[in-house]
């Protein structure tokens, strides 16, 4: 199935019940974001914290840095709070 293809949260069944194991990756979960985080390339060291600690494995490795995949991403707010070198922000999605 193609990226542009990949049914969006909506599409869960009711009570986000996956019926199949293993289907996760076919939906795309970061519609429902209520804040964005945003990288500063600038500040990041690469320390892969952020990578560790997301629970939704929407940090990607993009040596030297990281990126993050929005498709993904719910917004949780993890991976800001554990940077230590504050190079993630959360920000208001639409802002």
């Amino acid at each position: 199935m193609s990226e542009a293809e990949k049914p969006g949260s909506k599409s869960l069944p009711i009570g986000g019940i996956l019926v199949k194991p293993g289907s996760s990756i076919e939906y795309k979960t970061g519609d429902w974001r209520a804040f964005r985080p945003t990288l500063d390339e600038k500040k990041c060291t690469g320390c892969l914290i952020c990578w560790i600690y997301c629970p939704d494995s929407a940090i990607i490795r993009k040596p030297p840095i990281v990126a993050i995949n929005y498709e993904f991403c719910k917004g949780c707010g993890i991976c800001a709070n554990e940077c230590p070198v504050k190079a993630i922000t959360m920000v208001e999605e639409g802002a």
